[in-house]
């Protein structure tokens, strides 16, 4: 079975981020979706049953659900549904999985800060630097467009590339693209 499906719920884990053995960026994390209706009498809200989803997303989107999606939060997703079944010692067991196109936060609970990304990013949290220095640098000079950001150089980090971010308290923050690790600005 596959279709395409939008669910509401929250975020239920944290991001969990892997590459496939072809070196695509996956990221996932699960979802649980509980229904609810109003109850006249009591006029009260009731909370239904729970139902829980694996969101698993490929590429660009893997690298940006890392960057964007906490647990806890409230997210709307967008994907193809896939039961899984599979027999293990004499019982059956299902999952089912979201292969999602979008995700995003429930404005309707709060509000976020979007941030556009590249078309093509320089490069994703998850995939593998470029065989090449002058094919990481030249992506990265792409994303400097305002001079003041080659002012901060230093000599002795010529060696390393890094990229700058802003977490979500607003504070910069140094990407270390070799090894993937965040140092303060």
């Amino acid at each position: 079975m596959s279709e395409t499906i939008t669910i509401r719920g929250f975020a239920a884990t944290e991001i969990t981020s892997s590459t496939t053995p072809g070196g695509v960026a996956t990221a996932s994390f699960r979802v649980g979706s509980t229904s609810r209706r109003f109850d006249r009498e009591s006029k009260t809200w009731q909370d239904g049953h729970t139902n829980w989803f694996t969101v698993q997303g490929y590429r660009q989107l893997a690298g940006t659900l890392g960057c964007s999606i906490r647990k806890g939060q409230p997210v709307i997703v967008v994907g193809k549904l896939k039961i899984r079944t599979w027999e293990k010692d004499g019982r059956v067991y299902h999952s089912t999985v979201i292969d999602a196109d979008t995700v995003g936060h429930d404005l309707s609970l709060g509000s976020a800060n979007f941030i556009r990304t590249s078309s093509r990013p320089a490069l994703s949290l998850v995939e593998q630097p470029p065989a090449s220095d002058q094919g990481l640098q030249s992506g990265i000079d792409q994303l400097q467009d305002e001079p003041e950001d080659r002012e901060d150089d230093h000599p002795d980090d010529e060696d390393r590339a890094a990229l700058l971010i802003q977490d979500n308290d607003g504070a910069l923050a140094s990407l270390d693209l070799e090894t993937g690790e965040l140092a303060e600005v």
